[in-house]
């Protein structure tokens, strides 16, 4: 028996597409993977070149499989405090969180960005879990009046050092007022969009919400390609080196339902209030880890040996262990060659006592559970090193919105926090 290497993926009717499937295949995907149920570009043929171009341009990134829950009603505000970690009292409408949702025992259900449109209408943007299914059970059994629903809206991504130039010519010069972690609407075309300044990058960008998603989506694509042309718009997929040198986290990789806010470590604890007056789902868990302390940390590592790829290239198909003295005590989540860096760097889950800084540690990159036969390579050395492994402040979002050939003004932008 042989192993195929790079099997294809079929696509047909019973996997779900992107309200802009036919209009992101049309620059030539040459990887899907299936994310939340549906079809999503993974990369254009080039990962190394997606990342230079986000680094140094404007890139646009089919995100429809970001479904949209829209919870609303009169009980919209306190049930929604019920799912997340955070105070929702202090989410202004206009803005956006980062958020957690955990489940009884503290475990993370999902990491979606949440935007507060109105006083009781929230969005919450996903990622690859059914939240849907669990909202709509929660509700069942909350008592509030409440209506869940997955809205016909789906975003795009707009990234990189010349987004706001891209935007400008799209939108106009309102886009200048969108402060980080706020929203704002607009209209293009007669198309109503929603625009965020967020992004899955760590760079300068945004997300465009298109309202109507099952008959404007295509025609929003086309409107923002015209506008980034001139600016030298790329059409990429979601670029993994970028956001595992920033430390972002891949729900179902580096965090699951098994996975716990303080087991994450990089200051996610602020992301747990557990000060607030309101009750979540999941708090008396999380005040009982938080006091005994997490047993597993999730780290920085320095992998040697040779190149680990771009992690959305198919070169990590599984975990790789992590070793100590011989045993396996842990896992890469997430790794990847930086080009900046000219190193392996990874996300990995390790005992608690073993993630302190300059601990030395093995990875077998080699190893893949469930192997008919051994790999037959050594275990390389690794390093625990601080993360994020760039721009640890976020200065780089949160800074100025400017691309060189088009004034802008200058980011004096809050923490998203």
């Amino acid at each position: 028996m042989s192993v195929n290497h790079d099997p294809r993926v079929l696509l047909y009717p019973r996997i779900r597409k992107s309200p802009f499937f036919y209009a992101s295949r049309r620059h030539g995907v040459a990887m899907y993977s299936v994310y939340n149920h549906t079809y999503h570009p993974r990369h254009y043929g080039d990962p190394v070149a997606e990342y230079w171009a986000l680094l140094e341009g404007a890139t646009l990134w089919d995100v429809g499989v970001e479904r949209q829950v829209e919870i609303s009603g009169p009980d919209a505000f306190d049930f929604t405090n019920l799912l997340i970690t955070r105070d929702l009292s202090k989410c202004r409408i206009g803005q956006c969180k980062y958020v957690f949702l955990t489940d009884q025992h503290g475990g993370i259900l999902n990491d979606p960005v949440l935007l507060r449109l109105e006083e009781n209408r929230f969005w919450l943007s996903l990622a690859d879990s059914d939240i849907l299914l669990w909202a709509r059970g929660v509700a069942t059994h909350a008592g509030m009046d409440v209506h869940i629903a997955e809205i016909d809206v789906a975003p795009v991504q707009v990234q990189g050092p010349k987004s706001f130039a891209v935007l400008r010519d799209l939108l106009g010069d309102g886009v200048a007022d969108i402060r980080y972690y706020y929203l704002h609407d607009f209209q293009v075309d007669g198309i109503d969009v929603t625009v965020s300044r967020t992004g899955y990058t760590g760079e300068i960008g945004y997300e465009i919400y298109v309202h109507d998603a099952s008959r404007n989506a295509e025609r929003l694509w086309e409107l923002v390609w015209e506008a980034g042309r001139p600016h030298g718009l790329q059409v990429i997929g979601p670029c993994h080196i970028r956001r595992i040198e920033g430390g972002m986290l891949a729900h179902g990789a580096d965090i699951t339902v098994e996975t716990n806010p303080f087991e994450i470590g990089m200051g996610y604890d602020w992301m747990v209030d557990l000060e607030q007056e309101g009750d979540f789902i999941g708090k008396q868990a999380l005040a009982r880890i938080k006091a005994e302390g997490p047993r597993r940390t999730l780290v920085g590592l320095e992998i040697g040996g040779a190149d680990l790829g771009t992690y959305n290239d198919g070169s990590m198909i599984d975990v790789f262990p992590v070793l100590h003295e011989g045993e396996r005590v842990g896992e890469v989540t997430s790794a990847c060659r930086s080009p900046r860096l000219e190193k392996n760097i990874a996300l990995a889950m390790v005992p608690t006592e073993l993630a302190e800084i300059g601990t030395t540690l093995h990875v077998d990159t080699g190893e893949r559970p469930g192997a008919a036969e051994p790999s037959g390579t050594e275990p390389v050395e690794a390093v625990v090193v601080p993360k994020p492994f760039i721009d640890p402040s976020k200065e780089q979002p949160k800074g100025e919105v400017a691309s060189p050939d088009v004034p802008g003004p200058a980011g004096r932008q809050p923490d998203p926090r």
